[in-house]
């Protein structure tokens, strides 16, 4: 589950846990007026309600604010991929052709194209429904057959060319 849904469940939790509490001093209170407390202990709880109501004024700003956030960070993503689809495609494309010229196999160049995604060993067990020691002969199969020493450099190899150059 992701960070942002964990926050929002959280943010929701205390909002309905702060209505609760509400619910219950407001209730309380009414008992209170029913069987003549004193205005001392009727302002305590007219305090202790105030500060409920704050806390749920805060719960619900606090969602707002996370809804608008990942409503945004959704829309510069759709505009990042709409915007780089035929770069993206490009480089999809010559990742392909290099995987061919080092003599993948497919399942290696499948292996490799989750290697370079970011995925762990277990992470891409998991998805092609393998173990993971099975997972590691074939990325070792790929490092072999690219004559690169590991993802580090497999990563690189990919992307060297596409950042801009270092000064000195």
């Amino acid at each position: 589950m992701s960070d942002d849904v964990s926050e929002r469940r959280g943010s929701w939790a205390t909002i309905f846990l702060f209505g609760m509490i509400a619910v219950f001093v407001v209730l309380d209170i009414v008992l209170d007026i029913v069987y003549g407390e004193t205005p001392g202990h009727l302002i305590v709880e007219t305090v202790k309600l105030t500060m409920t109501l704050m806390g749920l004024g805060f719960g619900a700003w606090r969602i707002s604010h996370l809804s608008r956030a990942l409503n945004e960070a959704r829309q510069d993503a759709r505009r990042w991929q709409a915007e780089n689809r035929s770069i993206v495609q490009g480089l999809g494309a010559a990742i392909a052709r290099q995987f061919a010229a080092w003599g993948l196999s497919e399942a290696e160049s499948d292996i490799g194209l989750l290697l370079l995604k970011g995925l762990s060993l277990q992470e891409v067990a998991d998805l092609r429904k393998t173990s993971e020691r099975t997972v590691r002969e074939q990325a070792r199969s790929v490092y072999r057959k690219s004559g690169l020493a590991g993802r580090n450099e497999l990563a690189a190899y990919f992307l060297e060319d596409l950042l801009p150059p270092q000064l000195d």
